[in-house]
């Protein structure tokens, strides 16, 4: 149950990472047929195919891709974070409103075609053929008297693949079909079974066709969590990314792990680990929790003397320090909370884990995580991003200097 509900999550940022390269593809085209994306001159040396940063928002401003400007930069960001755009020469790792040259790596050949690219790459042929096809196995069929558009049984699909070559023998094709569903491509109707070769119904998760709004990028919907995954629809501000809630059982009433500030009034919350790849109930719903077992404290109230914009961050002269901690969890997690919609900050540290033993401490703003810029990013993703990512977390942070 637990593997199972592992590889549902990282299907999950999969398919999200999939609909981000779509999206992204989409406005490539656009702005190609647009002529913002041209060759163009600067301190006497061409840049090909590229365009300026202030154009494209007021473009995406005015074809109501975005309601402002700043909306418009979070939503660039969100494709650079996903190495779909960069600066033309790679030194600045944000995106700005200003006239700064950027390029789509479709467009240089720096586009990273790793494995999970060449897989989704794949997916998205095998879907055009399938949706091609004048005998296609993608039809309207029934499993447990409910009705499933465009779906097709395992058995079918691999005999398809046989046919038409993808696939040299029916255990390549169940490999080629599992990568896909592992990778958010395909799913089973019910989301009970991974791939077989049997009778069971599937569905393509992603239509590669659809026309995608690129604020769909920063509303990434939670409906595909497990049931036991409580998501807030309210109170945002107040509510914590579980990478911690407990340091262990209580030896007596003030031992339990607590966060900075407890003079206020304390919520209890329950739980048994922290939160982890092997906890995948961990998701808030407001500022208290439930979860199972021993009891743990967190204190609803933030952390902060002062909050921070993103733009604040980085200005020349702000009284913050930049530092880079490697945390390597255990078998309970990382031992910390992440609070915030952005940027996010350490809103508690577990004085035993892994990550106060690598110096991360409250009110930290988390900038990088694995290499992401995480800046523009709420804490729900950050969760997810460390959730589904290794065990070994690199984080980028910046102090607030006493």
């Amino acid at each position: 149950m637990e593997r199972t509900g592992s590889i549902r999550r990282k299907a999950i940022a999969r398919q999200h990472k999939g609909e981000v390269m779509i999206a992204g593809e989409q406005l490539r085209l656009r702005l190609h047929d647009g002529k913002l994306i041209k060759d163009r001159r600067y301190h006497l040396r061409t840049f090909p195919n590229c365009f300026v940063a202030q154009e494209l928002i007021d473009w995406l401003v005015s074809h109501k891709e975005a309601p402002d400007r700043a909306t418009a930069v979070c939503l660039m960001q969100h494709l650079m974070d996903h190495d779909i755009l960069h600066h033309v020469c790679d030194k600045r790792p944000m995106l700005k409103d200003a006239k700064l040259l950027y390029r789509f790596r479709k467009d240089d050949g720096t586009f990273p075609f790793n494995t999970e690219v060449k897989i989704f790459m794949r997916g998205q042929r095998l879907y055009e053929h399938l949706i091609g096809d004048k005998n296609s196995i993608l039809q309207l069929r029934e499993e447990h008297g409910v009705a499933h558009q465009r779906s097709f049984p395992g058995c079918q699909l691999i005999d398809w693949l046989l046919q038409n070559g993808e696939a040299e023998s029916r255990r390549r094709g169940q490999e080629l079909c599992r990568a896909l569903q592992e990778h958010g491509i395909i799913q089973h109707v019910a989301k009970k079974h991974d791939f077989y070769d049997s009778g069971l119904l599937y569905q393509f998760c992603i239509n590669f066709r659809r026309r995608r709004r690129l604020s769909e990028l920063l509303n990434e919907s939670e409906q595909d969590e497990s049931d036991d995954e409580a998501a807030s629809t309210e109170e945002d501000n107040h509510a914590d990314s579980l990478f911690v809630l407990h340091k262990s059982p209580p030896q007596d009433g003030n031992s339990a792990f607590q966060s900075v500030r407890l003079s206020k009034e304390l919520k209890q919350v329950t739980s048994g680990h922290r939160g982890s790849l092997k906890s995948p109930q961990l998701l808030s719903s407001g500022p208290s929790v439930q979860l199972p077992s021993t009891s743990a404290r967190c204190n609803p109230e933030s952390v902060l003397r002062r909050h921070f914009t993103c733009e604040e961050l980085f200005a020349p002269g702000a009284p913050l320090i930049k530092k880079v901690l490697t945390v390597i969890g255990d078998d309970l997690g990382w031992g910390f909370v992440v609070r915030g919609m952005a940027p996010c900050y350490v809103q508690a540290v577990d004085p035993g884990s892994p990550s106060a033993a690598a110096g991360v401490k409250v009110r930290q703003f988390v900038c990088q995580v694995n290499g992401k810029c995480v800046l523009f990013l709420d804490y729900r993703t950050v969760t997810r991003l460390v959730m589904t990512g290794p065990r070994t977390v690199v984080l980028e942070v910046m102090e607030p200097l006493k």
